[in-house]
């Protein structure tokens, strides 16, 4: 990442953490494309240690597989290029790690095809006390690895800031 980059990042996981913090809430992430980068963005911000949990990097198809559970199923039928994988990701982490919030990467960043799908194709996937969603981003494939990487670690952030808002606080 550039400095420009890190000086825009932190602020956007600095609201999320700011916000987790105050609702008592807690995140954990799993990461494939971006293999650590929502994690760093996360830890970057003032105050994280309080609701960034841990994370796990599961690059390989067995990795999502044995440590977040992800469905053999789900990868037969979809891939780890999908939706439900990102969804799957994200609660696995979830249940995982215990925390409030998991939020998922996957995706192609390039250079070639994955799964028949192009490059710059990518599923953030979120799981909360109130479901899974996900959301599909169809980056500019001309870009290079690192720029679809990073614009994978901002929507994953804009989501997950979008979402908290939405949970009720836990009480107690």
């Amino acid at each position: 990442m550039s400095d420009e980059e890190i000086t825009e990042s932190p602020t956007v996981a600095a609201q999320l953490v700011a916000t987790l913090q105050v609702r008592g809430e807690t995140v954990a992430t799993a990461e494939s494309l971006t293999g650590g980068l929502v994690a760093g963005a996360l830890t970057a911000a003032p105050g994280a240690s309080k609701v960034y949990v841990g994370g796990v990097v599961t690059y390989a198809t067995h990795a999502k597989e044995e440590l977040l559970a992800v469905p053999p199923a789900i990868i037969e039928d979809h891939g780890v290029v999908s939706a439900p994988c990102a969804e799957a990701m994200a609660a696995g982490v979830r249940r995982l790690l215990g925390t409030t919030f998991g939020v998922a990467t996957t995706g192609v960043a390039g250079p070639e095809t994955q799964e028949g799908k192009a490059v710059g194709t990518v599923f953030v996937g979120l799981a909360g006390p109130g479901g899974v969603v996900s959301v599909q981003l169809d980056l500019d494939s001309s870009q290079d690895r690192v720029a679809i990487r990073e614009e994978t670690v901002e929507a994953a952030l804009a989501l997950l800031l979008e979402q908290v808002p939405r949970e009720e606080p836990r009480l107690g």
